[in-house]
């Protein structure tokens, strides 16, 4: 499992008065973890060393 990248809090707020579950947090998490993955290998495969919001 990756390192956590977002806020489970922050997750809650957002969802407003619905219930999340704790794999739903999980799942969003490594979600993100392969969507920077990805940002960042798109970012070298074209020579940048900075991550751009088209990388992803």
């Amino acid at each position: 499992m990756p390192e956590m990248l977002i806020i489970k809090a922050k997750i809650k707020e957002a969802c407003g008065d619905m219930s999340v579950a704790g794999d739903f947090v999980t799942a969003l998490n490594e979600r993100v973890d392969e969507l920077v993955k990805k940002a960042l290998w798109r970012a070298k495969e074209n020579g940048r060393r900075t991550v751009m919001g088209k990388d992803v």
